[in-house]
């Protein structure tokens, strides 16, 4: 038996879970971090308070020093903000081991609350809206050279390609021949466009259609046949060198099942979705009518998707993207909630998103909002039981109503009620599940 390790351990995919995991652990919401500053002020106030309440009546109003010991005693065991600050953190965590339960896997309680306040939506097209499987259906050679010749040179500058697009072309290239790949020099990834490369010693590119027109080489010709392959809803990929396009690939693409009724739920939930692609505008178009979202963003590199990114900002105050390659890393740092689909998505995507779909099932989208909307009205749940309890039994501790054993019950009593109330978080179904 022979064993190829491929990668490290702390390269694997439980590895990988596990670094969010630890991620998570360091990432407090902002309300998390606003509780803990408050308490810190908040635990001398009240000590210095009793101290008061204990000294003043009996020097300057001679009351009996008991009493008022005893009442500030009281008042020092309800006023102890335990509830209060473990209101926040238990809500939280609870609405993170609810979302982990359902194959959310999100990096901490900052995005837990972030995603509670998303109102549009920004999803990469190829390998999220769609499965990503890419297959090679259209072979349209040019000038003279055969389609075998076109589809040995593309699939040979694709050989090291993580793009679906290339993917496609090296593994439809291996399905039909035995042969193997040619070999590349001077490779280069032209990021948002595809490769360049030499192959018995000319230069060749393989790429979209802006890299072709950048390059002065597309005719009449080659405009007719992409227009022809994107009326039929396919991507394309031209082949072409220094002087001219030499072939065109077309290429077929389906959706995922769970994309229409994860936008669907999403407008409900009332989230706008936005749809961005590096293909064309017909292609992208198409895919964006079979999912009824009317505001689509085609032919866009990554930069290009980081001023859309800008520009989403700037108009809403809660801006998510989802997408799963390399060039949706930008993009997904600069969202307000950045969400990675966790299995077809690359390395850098996953290191990069706040959140992960494990299982790239985008219904599980709307899951998160409405787990992140629940944990959010928990914790403000949790946060007026622990202030208005204390409130009470400290209004009648001041005047001598309240006994010890009152203020142990509003002390542990309500640190019992927001766990409790928190604990319900893990048993809440979705309507989306």
């Amino acid at each position: 038996m022979e064993v190829r390790v491929t990668h490290a351990s702390q390269d694997s995919t439980l590895a990988r879970v596990a670094r969010l995991v630890e991620q998570a652990q360091q990432q407090s919401a902002p309300v998390e971090r606003f509780i803990e500053k408050f308490a810190r002020y908040y635990t001398p106030t009240v000590v210095g308070g009793a101290i008061l309440v204990a000294a003043i009546p009996p020097l300057f109003f001679q009351q009996p020093f008991s009493t008022w010991l005893y009442r500030a005693l009281v008042l020092l065991v309800i006023s102890c903000p335990c509830a209060l600050v473990i209101s926040t953190p238990v809500a939280l965590w609870s609405g993170l081991s609810a979302a982990s339960r359902r194959g959310i896997l999100v990096k901490g309680g900052a995005f837990l609350e972030a995603g509670a306040r998303l109102k549009i939506i920004a999803f990469d097209k190829t390998g999220t809206l769609t499965q990503g499987a890419l297959q090679v259906t259209d072979i349209v050679s040019l000038n003279g050279i055969s389609d075998q010749k076109v589809l040995h040179l593309t699939a040979s500058l694709n050989a090291f390609s993580q793009h679906p697009v290339g993917v496609a072309t090296v593994k439809h290239w291996k399905a039909s021949t035995p042969e193997s790949l040619l070999p590349v020099e001077n490779f280069q990834a032209l990021s948002g466009r595809g490769a360049q490369g030499n192959v018995a010693g000319r230069e060749y590119f393989a790429g979209n259609h802006r890299l072709a027109h950048e390059r002065g080489v597309c005719g009449a010709g080659v405009h007719q046949v992409l227009e022809t392959l994107e009326q039929n809803g396919k991507s394309a990929i031209l082949l072409g060198d220094e002087r001219e396009v030499l072939g065109v690939l077309g290429l077929s693409d389906e959706l995922r099942d769970s994309s229409t009724p994860a936008v669907q739920q999403l407008e409900k939930l009332g989230i706008r979705a936005v749809m961005l692609s590096g293909d064309n505008r017909v292609v992208a178009s198409r895919i964006a009518a079979q999912l009824k979202i009317e505001d689509v963003r085609a032919e866009l590199l990554p930069e290009d998707k980081l001023k859309v990114l800008d520009e989403l900002r700037r108009e809403y105050s809660g801006v998510g993207m989802v997408g799963d390659g390399i060039n949706d890393a930008p993009a997904l740092a600069k969202a307000d909630v950045g969400i990675a689909m966790g299995a077809a998505g690359t390395d850098v995507a996953l290191e990069t998103a706040d959140v992960a779909l494990m299982d790239d099932d985008l219904k599980k989208l709307p899951q998160f909002i409405e787990i992140s909307r629940a944990t959010m009205g928990v914790l403000r749940q949790n946060i007026a039981f622990a202030i208005g309890i204390k409130a009470v039994f400290f209004g009648l501790a001041l005047f001598g109503h309240a006994t010890l054993w009152m203020a142990v019950f509003a002390d542990v009593g309500a640190s019992l009620l927001v766990v409790f109330n928190s604990l319900r978080l893990l048993k809440t179904k979705s309507p989306t599940s």
